[in-house]
């Protein structure tokens, strides 16, 4: 369509030059037919767009809350989702239920998921704004991005260890309250500058000791820039995975607690994710009482894994490290030596882009095919598909002991051959996929009310495989 319209363009401004230049009226209106024939081509266009979505069928409709990059809802194919709330209006003749919701910041309550809403996915990697204990319990996975926006994070960790370790935003703040004020002229305010410059003295990052607290996507990458810095990297991770051991350099020093960690660093930056009752003031006055008297502090995961009473009193005695973190402390936050900036850790386009692509991503897997991957209270489960005519049945469940078999019994019992499965689960949640040969459409209703009166079964999906597209997948649920 763009080059259709670059070359009706092209004769339509060498028309408009001559007949401008030259007042010819027929060339006038041969300037006004190319204009009618192009808009007329777009009109086209659009409509062939627009009947070839309408005659794909339902489609899956997509929620949006706060504003979500447009790159990254672009993965969302036309002919099969439908993008709502924030995103778009639902059209007319079309039941306002929603299949999916995709947010950022959005302070999520149970009342804004419909009993529709079968996948929750974050733009970010926390998730503390989205009830997922609530959602967990209503059978519906709720997604994060790990890694998508790990880094512009880094790079935010970067500019706050350059931030501690020399008198930056001090002298950029001596300079415009004092300098410039006192001074009559250029000249003088340019000498007091250069002669000013011996109050914010400063040290290098080099040869320093970096302690990376959580070694996951962002703390792997942070790891690996001290040591391009010339830094002495250790690291913390009770939770340490496979994957993240993997991306670990193998220079990084691992520590064996957090007191250790500290005890031992110049710098230290938090990584590790906020887990109530869990990372809650993990840094806690046990483990700030390790320190050295000199040691800065980067926190850019939340502002609520460090103890700020316990910092205060650390400060009160003595301490002169500086603490620069991206959240509000309430017990630091007049101290000249706490730094607190916006929380800019994601707030780049290219990681608003790459988190919004992935959240997608996840979102249109699981819906078309039922696979998890990044839920923070689901099971990662992928199960490829062997006949293309295979209905595909998806059972989240309680994590009960002979549960499985109770499934696997009433499809039997029913005739129907189960041509392979996947279980899995995590927690309290199980999660079934299992692929179903020559399963006829009419009993669908059927089958699902049926294995809803099953104790235990929370919710059950039915995908049919499209032979192009598949539409909206046919689910009920005891909510």
């Amino acid at each position: 369509m763009v080059a259709l319209l670059r070359t009706a363009a092209r004769p339509v401004t060498r028309v408009a030059r001559r007949a401008l230049s030259t007042g010819d009226t027929a060339e006038l209106a041969l300037l006004e037919q190319l204009l009618k024939q192009a808009k007329d081509r777009n009109a086209a266009i659009a409509a062939a767009e627009a009947a070839a979505n309408a005659s794909a069928g339902p489609r899956f409709q997509i929620q949006t809350f706060n504003a979500i990059s447009p790159i990254g809802l672009k993965k969302f194919p036309d002919k099969s989702f439908m993008l709502t709330g924030s995103s778009g209006s639902v059209p007319d003749g079309v039941t306002d239920e929603a299949h999916a919701i995709l947010l950022r910041s959005h302070k999520l309550k149970t009342e804004d998921v419909a009993s529709s809403v079968r996948a929750i996915a974050r733009c970010g990697a926390g998730t503390n704004n989205i009830p997922s204990d609530e959602m967990t319990r209503r059978g519906i996975p709720v997604f994060n991005t790990p890694g998508a926006n790990a880094n512009a994070v880094k790079e935010l960790v970067l500019c706050g260890m350059l931030l501690a370790s020399r008198g930056i935003i001090e002298g950029i703040q001596h300079t415009k309250t004092k300098i410039v004020p006192e001074e009559a002229d250029h000249k003088a305010i340019a000498a007091r500058i250069e002669k000013d410059k011996k109050h914010f003295v400063g040290q290098e990052l080099m040869g320093k000791t970096l302690a990376v607290c959580g070694l996951g996507n962002i703390g792997a990458m942070v790891a690996e820039a001290g040591l391009a810095l010339g830094m002495n990297v250790i690291g913390y991770d009770p939770k340490l995975s496979v994957d993240a051991a993997w991306r670990l350099p193998n220079s990084v020093s691992k520590m064996a607690s957090l007191e250790d960690a500290f005890a031992n660093a110049d710098y230290v930056t938090i990584n590790m994710p906020y887990i109530k009752g869990v990372t809650h003031h993990a840094i806690s006055a046990e483990v700030l009482s390790k320190m050295k008297p000199t040691t800065h502090i980067l926190n850019m995961a939340r502002g609520e894994i460090v103890d700020g009473e316990a910092l205060i009193r650390m400060y009160d005695n003595g301490h002169n490290g500086k603490y620069i973190c991206d959240f509000a402390d309430e017990f630091m936050q007049s101290h000249p030596n706490f730094i607190c900036i916006p929380h800019l850790g994601a707030s780049t386009a290219e990681a608003e882009d790459n988190c919004a692509f992935m959240a997608a991503e996840q979102i249109i897997n699981f819906l078309e095919t039922g696979t998890i991957k990044n839920s923070v209270n689901f099971p990662a489960a992928s199960l490829e598909r062997q006949d293309s005519s295979a209905t595909r049945l998806c059972v989240i469940n309680e994590n009960k002991p002979g549960l499985l078999g109770q499934l696997t019994t009433m499809i039997g019992e029913k005739g129907y051959n189960i041509s392979q499965q996947l279980n899995t689960s995590k927690d309290n949640i199980a999660y079934n996929v299992i692929d179903l040969d020559n399963f006829p459409e009419d009993k669908g209703e059927e089958l699902q009310r049926d294995l809803l009166a099953l104790e235990g079964v929370l919710s059950s999906r039915l995908i049919w495989q499209g032979t192009v597209q598949e539409g909206p997948a046919n689910f009920v649920t005891k909510m």
